[in-house]
């Protein structure tokens, strides 16, 4: 009796969890495009409502297949790809890139870029500008949803990342089994080859030998023209990374960025 009550108060948790959680999704999305339609986000002001609504889903879309691609082909990775190659043609030929050598640590390089790059456009489509007001909601309502940014956090999340990578993450080869996975992981190994991001490897590179354990490639040590493509690389990723730090602590100091007025720019930074 004692197990089937602790068995039913847990199925009902989880029902109203599910319930106020779905509630909440569905509210942020009428917020969103409430505020779209209202002209009240930066892409909306800049183009037309229609285009940021556009925009907005079709990133989250792709959002959900580079965050569920993530996991599939993570979790794919110890697992002998011959043995779907006629059942998953597509999942094999992604798999058959990134289980070959140091690639599918490359594929996570560039998808890191692709999440944050997404991201950062989905809020260009879907956030508020600084002063909006929707339907003559509460000011504790816009507050909480509006200038915080819930809203827009619930939305990328719940659509865009968790929902995607729990599906995934129980559905691997399906999930991957598809054009659009097959083009996502494109674009990201695409991104890591042009060195953007390559002083991540020379940070890992740093901890791994202060750690005392050095990073071992499956592609034995680098030589000749390799060596310097990718050395190249990292002395380009270093300059931009300069460049970008640069201009965020001036715009800091210059109270050109969108951190909460009153914040002092050291606290900022």
């Amino acid at each position: 009796m004692g197990s089937y009550s602790k068995k039913s108060v847990a199925s009902h948790c989880t029902a109203f969890k599910s319930i106020y959680s779905t509630c909440l999704l569905l509210f942020s999305i009428v917020l969103v495009t409430g505020l779209q339609f209202t002209n009240q986000t930066g892409l909306a002001q800049k183009a037309h409502p229609a285009v940021a609504f556009i925009v907005l889903w079709a990133l989250l879309i792709w959002l959900s297949m580079v965050e569920g691609g993530q996991a599939s082909l993570v979790g794919l990775a110890p697992v002998q790809n011959d043995i779907y190659a006629q059942t998953h043609e597509l999942s094999y030929k992604s798999t058959a890139i990134t289980n070959k050598g140091d690639n599918l640590d490359r594929y996570l390089m560039g998808r890191q870029f692709m999440v944050i790059f997404i991201v950062f456009l989905i809020n260009m489509s879907g956030a508020p500008v600084p002063g909006a007001e929707l339907w003559g909601l509460p000011s504790w309502v816009t507050q909480i949803f509006l200038v915080t940014g819930f809203a827009m956090i619930l939305l990328t999340c719940m659509v865009g990342q968790l929902a995607s990578q729990v599906n995934a993450s129980h559905c691997m080869l399906d999930y991957i089994n598809n054009y659009f996975a097959l083009f996502t992981l494109y674009v990201a190994m695409t991104i890591e080859v042009t060195g953007v991001m390559h002083v991540s490897y020379l940070i890992a590179i740093i901890v791994a030998k202060l750690a005392g354990k050095p990073i071992e490639s499956k592609e034995g040590p680098r030589t000749g023209f390799k060596a310097l493509f990718f050395w190249g690389r990292v002395l380009f990723s270093i300059g931009v990374l300069g460049f970008a730090l640069a201009v965020t602590f001036a715009a800091l100091f210059e109270g050109k960025t969108t951190m909460w007025e009153g914040v002092p720019p050291g606290v900022s930074i």
